[in-house]
């Protein structure tokens, strides 16, 4: 159970990249807006790794910060829990031989009652933050995705693909380096949204269990 803490916010993260995928498939695109066409010429393609755009812009940790703040007093009741757990394990493994059976088997109840709760309060937790980190982030990479699109188009690309993330495999196999449109489109929204950076000791990553800066996803590999 000292896991559980960790659980919470990768699996919380792993719901994230599947609704901010979707977006990014499907940008917003204003009602009646006429349908654009690709410009006459060769194929310029471009890649993005779209959900590591989203957590890397300034209102994407803003975002991460804002949640790590609120489920801080949750988290460490589940850890306060799950230590708990773990003492009255090691108290029954230490002195089981001097212990009647009835009063074992009481101790058994009571560790089993505790852990199942700890399970409904992690899997409750983690339920809670997916469902809000969707909501959040999935607003910010609708605007990301509108932002990636004018970028694309001012800069002639006739296709933007997605490189795929850590949750995500891509069917990209090879990118050049300078293709790669990611660092762009931060920039580019950084720069429309207006939102100020975020102090480095409060923009953390759901998934870790300490707070520290979202690590940025490494770009497409040059194969040679």
């Amino acid at each position: 159970m000292k896991r559980s803490l960790s659980l919470v916010c990768m699996l919380a993260s792993t719901l994230g990249a599947s609704a901010l995928a979707q977006t990014a498939a499907e940008p917003p695109s204003a009602p009646g807006a006429p349908v654009a066409t690709a410009p006459a010429g060769p194929t310029k393609i471009a890649v993005i790794q779209f959900e590591a755009v989203v957590g890397q812009t300034n209102e994407g940790q803003r975002v991460f910060a804002e949640l790590n703040t609120k489920f801080q007093p949750k988290q460490q009741q589940i850890k306060a829990s799950s230590d708990e757990v773990d003492t009255l394990k090691k108290d029954l493994q230490t002195s089981g031989d001097k212990l009647s059976d009835a009063e074992r088997a009481t101790r058994l109840r009571s560790i089993d009652e505790k852990e199942k709760s700890l399970q409904r309060n992690v899997e409750d937790a983690r339920n809670d933050f997916g469902s809000e980190m969707n909501e959040k982030l999935g607003a910010v990479a609708q605007k990301v995705a509108a932002v990636m699109t004018k970028y694309a188009q001012q800069n002639g690309f006739t296709l933007v693909l997605d490189a795929g993330s850590q949750q995500q495999q891509s069917p990209i196999l090879w990118a050049a380096e300078s293709t790669n449109i990611s660092e762009a489109v931060v920039q580019a929204y950084n720069q429309q949204s207006g939102v100020p950076p975020q102090p480095a000791a409060t923009a953390p990553r759901p998934g870790a269990t300490t707070t520290r800066t979202p690590t940025r996803t490494p770009a497409p590999r040059t194969q040679h």
